[in-house]
């Protein structure tokens, strides 16, 4: 029998040990303590957790070709991408047929400024408009959804701060993952505070930039939307903690603990013999997860995924666990079937992009994902000799497309319970 680790995330569940700061208190009264081992994780059928699966090839022309999406947006009719490789966004509609792009060609030269490259994009709603904001160089452009640019504005740098796309609650109570508190000499930050009304209401897990001076790791956390207005998922870096954040309050909901093998020391966030030295010591403790990720909520089942130095597409890294019947799903085990035309739902099998990306959009109606031609075309490959027929669109794309066409969006609809 797994002996199973207190790991890092049992300290720090009220305050930041080595800051001075006065961190609001959170709320663990509620946490449940999940006890998982990543081994025993077993596989399903897609109809098992998903009612219906939708596959959305891209159009592909010379116009539109790219790489992958890192990010994806919904706006009206509309899907609207970003991709990393051509530092574009790429506006496509819900069937698929592409309708224009924002590359450097539609940003206006200015000669004092040397990178105007774009690195992502928000989605605006301005007098029933819908508008995507692009900061570049000193600007922030906004075009609309044909990629015509609608107007610009300069990038006022001054000390306040600007929360038009910051993640919200219904009552327009805000997300800040670096509220700076000014403190005397040292300025103190904060991994997640609540402000309402433009004041700070909490704020949790403070630290001094001091603090993390020479260390390569990252110390922070990230929030997660999983479609409800009320309430997020915090997660924090070496913790395996997973918090719910409303517009009051942090609360530690779960915390997970994983075989020893796989888990962190329980003063590696603190122990200043670590600072600098992240990586040798991931490179030597391969198995050890340094970061739980992708985490959401759908009914009673929690979504999550794993970070170590191990690369094998045989460890399973990203799960569902059904807090209800304590059952462990390996999302890399999720066979296709006739629900999803016997296509994967994933890449985890081949490619690495649900590893990197995760689910794009989580709803509780729906989830986003996507993989690349190579990775559907080698599925119908696999298929040939199994007789299997496709829907018109997919007959369609795998007739006219190859592997190097644009990627493929999954929607996957699922159950709920």
């Amino acid at each position: 029998m797994l002996k199973f680790a207190l790991s890092s995330l049992i300290i720090c569940i009220f305050s930041y040990g080595h800051a001075v700061a006065q961190a609001s208190k959170i709320d663990s009264t509620g946490m449940v303590t999940l006890r998982i081992d990543p081994n025993s994780a077993r596989g399903a059928a897609v109809s098992q957790f998903f009612d219906e699966v939708i596959f959305t090839p891209l159009e592909t022309t010379k116009e539109s070709l790219f790489g992958s999406i890192n990010s994806l947006k919904i706006a009206g009719d509309n899907y609207v991408i970003y991709d990393w490789e051509t530092k574009a966004v790429l506006i496509f509609t819900k069937a698929g047929k592409y309708v224009a792009k924002i590359n450097a060609n539609k940003i206006e030269k200015d000669p004092k400024v040397k990178d105007q490259s774009f690195y992502g994009f928000n989605i605006k709603k301005e007098d029933g408009q819908v508008l995507i904001e692009i900061s570049s160089g000193k600007q922030i452009y906004y075009f609309d959804l044909t990629a015509k640019l609608v107007k610009k504005v300069p990038i006022v740098k001054d000390k306040q701060k600007d929360y038009t796309n910051y993640k919200k609650f219904s009552d327009g109570t805000i997300i800040d993952q670096a509220f700076l508190e000014e403190s005397g000499k040292d300025s103190i930050y904060y991994n997640v505070s609540i402000l309402k009304d433009g004041k700070r209401v909490e704020s949790y897990f403070p630290y001094r930039t001091a603090d993390h001076k020479g260390d390569e790791r990252w110390h922070g956390g990230r929030v997660y939307d999983y479609g409800n207005p009320d309430e997020y998922l915090f997660v924090k870096n070496f913790y395996y903690n997973i918090y719910k954040l409303t517009a009051k309050k942090l609360s530690l909901a779960y915390r997970i603990l994983f075989p020893a093998s796989n888990s962190l020391p329980m003063d590696y966030d603190t122990n200043p013999i670590y600072k600098g030295k992240g990586y040798d010591y991931y490179e030597k403790n391969r198995d050890v997860f340094y970061d739980l990720a992708n985490s959401y909520l759908h009914f009673n089942n929690l979504y999550f995924q794993v970070r170590n130095w191990n690369w094998s597409r045989d460890e399973k890294k990203a799960f569902i666990y059904n807090l209800k019947t304590t059952e462990l799903t390996s999302i890399a085990d999720i066979e296709p079937d006739s629900t999803s035309q016997f296509l994967p739902i994933t890449d985890l099998a081949s490619q690495y992009d649900f590893t990197n990306k995760g689910f794009h959009i989580v709803t509780p109606e729906c989830f986003y994902t996507s993989y690349s031609s190579l990775t559907l075309f080698t599925a119908k490959e696999q298929n040939e000799d199994k007789n299997r027929k496709y829907n018109a669109a997919l007959t369609e794309y795998f007739k006219t497309q190859n592997k190097k066409s644009n990627p493929i969006i999954i929607q996957l609809k699922p159950k709920k319970f």
